[in-house]
């Protein structure tokens, strides 16, 4: 067997994501999706500098199930980014770093980060919206 008929390491049909590489990609999913949250957000912005009628349309679009899923999902996202930022910092003064550890504090990430999320739009729902 020759250099150039080796297979790539790791290749993705052996290779089978752990845990941790998981969270660690939708951390980084979750922070572009803030970014993108955050062009919504200047978009509502823009439309309430642009007149009532401009921002009738955008809040529309807002309370319509396409508006709502992207609000769902970028709370979700910035508590997901949040939450497993705080843990990267505990990570820097060197705690939690064994393989026990960083599963089971992945997992608090997840139910935090669905949590608050859960309450965030409770909230938004029992205050109705104001």
């Amino acid at each position: 067997m020759s250099i150039t008929n080796r297979p790539m390491s790791p290749h993705l049909q052996v290779y089978r994501p752990q845990f941790t590489s998981i969270l660690s990609i939708a951390n980084r999913i979750t922070g572009v999706a803030l970014s993108a949250g955050t062009v919504v957000l200047v978009g509502q912005l823009f439309a309430a500098a642009n007149g009532p009628s401009c921002f009738a349309s955008f809040q529309h679009f807002v309370g319509s199930w396409l508006g709502l899923f992207i609000l769902v999902g970028w709370s979700f996202s910035l508590f997901f980014h949040l939450c497993n930022g705080i843990r990267h910092l505990v990570w820097d003064f060197g705690i939690g770093l064994d393989l026990d550890t960083a599963y089971k504090t992945g997992n608090w990430v997840l139910l935090a980060s669905v949590a608050l999320t859960v309450l965030t739009w409770l909230g938004v729902i029992i205050h109705g919206g104001h």
